[in-house]
């Protein structure tokens, strides 16, 4: 068909097909500028880093000088404020959807929001593109990328409990996000992290996240976001300075908010699930990582979730949306719902038989400012999909259901987001960023370490782990993960890996194969068909023939055999805990593209395992004491429902504890500190009542607890842990402080973590990690009134592992 256009429809065609593989670009009036090597059948075609570029402006037949928005010497709010000003009301519906219309007659072109980096950059989506290897004639003459890095899943890296880590990986990420943009393939705007407690271990998505703690999610959702948005030198803004104009490398987004952890269990879906949540469960669990993310974090976007929190849907939660997250947290950016949350509200909740305009002005005028659709997909019938709110957002203006203002709202929230990222101007110090920023050796040696850091160790008899490679000379490999598909150690949510290695391949570059070795190595585990995001478990073990299997091979074997099993959530492996022909088992998660060599690695010793579990890991009687649609944390007596996670159980059922880790050494603790006192002075009208266990004799104080929010929270308590290997092999150890609470107070977490630090140990050494832990954040429960308060008595500060625990008193009076 080409041969018969005419030159000019040819340009077109070329500069459409081009654009047509990133978010960022719109037809022939693309927003990119600085010229990358694009090209259809080896024709380049130019590309835009910017939308302000004078040259683009005049193949429009505009003069840039005349359009304020594009005026860099204004502050952000002056060009967004001219940028709207501009739009008709048509041209502003059709930007409330992730696949954004542009208005080519003011130079605004298309532009589509919708990324995935979760560990890494992923194909999910219609804007990150890469290239197809099995057609490299249509890439010649241009820079074809077909990977980039896939990192370890978020569970594994938060085995690692190492927040440079975390903040390592957004850094690459962001790196070659922006290296995609720069050539065409990619956009700005990334909805991850998936910062969602696991509060049941049936939950499909737990691969996605870091794990059953509040603090540790939420400070895993820091350091990731600040990696992924931190321009070095910016960032922070200066005293005064106005936060929303703070520039960003990438944006990032906190998802899924609220109270969202049932994908589809027993009939119960996502997009119908009323998730009834009291208001102590909200704030202590369900909303504290998002609080850090926004509060600590700064980040540029928070998405919505499709379920219902109370009855309300959670995108169309005005207290939810513009009262806490925007108003009481200060968001600096826009809230996106989760793809067709707002459709959800009309074909599956049917929240109060809304229309499809009214569900889209409430959702509005509750704060939501993009409504991410599938609008790049197609219905069963062929038809294309479209966004919700461009849909029926003219017919919501036009009954009066939603005010242009409004939209003006949602748009501001939008630009202001796009002005800090450089789209309109570019960031100078990434323009020259591409396809040499992609899967660099240092990239791939971060996702080696990275998966290596999130191996957990979980049983190692008569320490059968390490094995020496030059006595063991030959090993029998089995079981279904041996050869695992790309699929299987990427896990959900990426793209094509730098390089992929499975496990036989790693094992390989120590050991020969045979069959009459030995020396065992079973690679077990799930996949994606049992868990993964609209896909809840039915329960929590290991597929029956697996079982099976492992049994008769370790019955075979002249020797004990190693199990290193594959999976996002905990596995009820008692079985192989309790036989003494299993004598060790590896929890490798989902490890990435460099998955089989980080397994070898410390199954030879190369790296000694330092992972400790972010999940509680049950017995699988465990979940049939209560359904996966109670929200509740604490145990539930009426219905005889056990706790949640380690905070709030402490039954039987646990097979290996949250946290826990072996090693191929022992690291021992010592504190030089037995106990402090503070006495706290308290501003009248902040104590607060707290609630006390029943039988407690004492009088309560006069002061029983202070309110959080009321208090300058400027104390702190310091101490040193001294942590000594005991072993003759060096390796890192993460350094996990508890609290607990008073014991006398009633209904409260039995421990919760505070704070945490690796550190690396050298062999026979002893290392000095310093702790200093603010009162209010240490300290602080939540009261059953919702209140986070700190009460009075004698808090405990705990530090343990496996082979070790040291722990001392912190005595809190107040002063009124």
């Amino acid at each position: 068909m080409a041969s018969s256009s005419s030159p000019s429809h040819l340009h077109l065609f070329i500069l459409f097909f081009a654009i047509a593989a990133s978010s960022l670009l719109s037809t022939a009036t693309s927003s990119r500028a600085s010229p990358a090597d694009t090209a259809v059948g080896g024709i380049a075609a130019k590309v835009y880093n910017k939308v302000c570029d004078a040259t683009r402006f005049a193949g429009l037949g505009l003069n840039m000088t005349e359009f304020r928005y594009c005026d860099a010497s204004l502050p952000y709010a002056d060009r967004v404020r001219d940028l709207i000003g501009r739009m008709t009301v048509e041209e502003k519906v059709g930007a409330l959807g992730d696949w954004t219309d542009g208005a080519a007659r003011i130079g605004l072109p298309a532009y589509r929001w919708w990324s995935e980096a979760l560990h890494g950059l992923s194909s999910t989506g219609p804007t990150t593109k890469f290239d197809d290897l099995a057609t490299p004639h249509l890439h010649s003459g241009v820079s074809a990328v077909y990977n980039a890095t896939v990192f370890a899943n978020v569970i594994n890296s938060a085995a690692s409990f190492n927040e440079t880590l975390w903040k390592s990986i957004g850094q690459a990420v962001s790196t070659e996000a922006r290296a995609m943009y720069n050539m065409g393939k990619g956009g700005l705007t990334y909805w991850s992290p998936n910062i969602n407690v696991v509060r049941d271990p049936r939950w499909g998505r737990a691969l996605e996240t870091p794990g059953e703690d509040p603090y540790v999610v939420g400070r895993y959702a820091v350091n990731f976001v600040r990696g992924m948005q931190d321009i070095p030198g910016h960032e922070a803004v200066a005293a005064g300075g106005d936060p929303n104009t703070r520039p960003l490398k990438t944006s990032a987004c906190c998802k899924h908010y609220a109270a969202y952890d049932l994908d589809d269990w027993h009939n119960h879906t996502r997009f119908e699930f009323d998730a009834r949540v009291d208001e102590r469960d909200m704030v202590e669990t369900f909303q504290r990582p998002f609080e850090m993310c926004v509060r600590d974090g700064d980040v540029s976007s928070v998405m919505c979730s499709y379920n219902r929190v109370n009855g309300i849907p959670a995108c169309a939660d005005a207290r939810l949306l513009s009262q806490t997250i925007r108003r009481d947290w200060g968001l600096h950016g826009y809230i996106v719902s989760d793809c067709d949350a707002v459709r959800v509200m009309t074909d599956n909740a049917t929240w109060l038989g809304y229309t499809g305009a009214e569900a889209s002005a409430a959702a509005l005028k509750a704060g939501l400012d993009l409504d991410c659709g599938e609008s790049w997909k197609n219905d069963t019938e062929g038809h294309p999909l479209m966004d919700f709110l461009t849909t029926y957002g003219m017919e919501a203006v036009n009954k009066g259901k939603m005010r242009e203002s409004d939209i003006d709202n949602a748009l501001t929230n939008q630009y202001m987001t796009l002005m800090r990222l450089g789209y309109f101007d570019d960031i100078t110090q990434y323009s020259s960023l591409g396809r040499q920023d992609i899967c660099t050796d240092q990239h791939k040696t971060l996702a080696l370490d990275g998966a290596r850091q999130g191996i957990v160790l979980l049983k190692n008899d008569n320490k059968l782990l390490p094995l020496d490679a030059n006595k063991v000379g030959f090993v029998n490999v089995r079981g279904p993960h041996v050869q695992a598909p790309e699929k299987i150690m990427d896990g959900d949510y990426t793209g094509p890996p730098c390089r992929y290695v499975t496990p036989r391949q790693g094992v390989s570059k120590y050991v020969r194969f045979s069959h009459r070795a030995n020396t065992t190595i079973y690679f077990g585990g799930l996949n994606l068909n049992i868990e993964r995001e609209g896909n809840d478990r039915e329960d929590i073990l290991l597929p029956k023939n697996q079982t099976e299997e492992i049994i008769r091979v370790a019955k075979a074997s002249p020797n004990p055999i190693i199990l290193v099993i594959l999976s996002g959530g905990g596995i009820d492996v008692s079985f192989a805990q309790n036989n003494p022909k299993i004598g060790a088992i590896l929890w490798a998660g989902y490890p990435g593209g460099e998955g089989g060599n980080a397994i070898a690695d410390v199954i030879f010793g190369k790296h000694n395992p330092s992972g400790r579990l972010p999940l509680t890991w049950f017995k699988n009687k465990y979940i049939y004491q209560l359904p996966m649609t109670s929200m509740d944390l604490r145990p539930v007596a009426k219905h005889g429902y056990p706790g949640r996670t380690y905070k709030f159980y402490n039954g039987p059922d646990v097979l290996y504890p949250f946290g826990y880790g072996l090693s191929y050494t022992k690291f021992l603790y010592e504190m030089g500190t037995n106990g402090t006192a503070l006495t706290v002075p308290v501003a009248g009208g902040h104590c607060k009542k707290l609630s006390y266990k029943s039988g407690v004799s004492s009088a309560a104080p006069a002061c029983p607890a202070i309110n959080v929010n009321g208090h300058a929270c400027t104390e702190t308590v310091s101490f040193n842990v001294s942590v000594t290997n005991g072993g003759d092999t060096g390796g890192s150890h993460p350094v996990i402080v508890f609290s607990k609470p008073p014991a006398e107070v009633d209904d409260a977490p039995i421990k919760q973590v505070v704070a945490f630090r690796s550190v690396f140990v050298p062999a026979w050494s002893t290392v000095s990690v310093s702790f200093e832990l603010n009162v209010c954040k240490a300290f602080g429960i939540v009261e059953k009134t919702a209140y986070t308060v700190v009460p009075s008595g004698v808090s405990t500060v705990l530090v343990e592992n496996v082979d070790s625990s040291v722990s001392f008193p912190v005595k809190i009076s107040f002063s009124v």
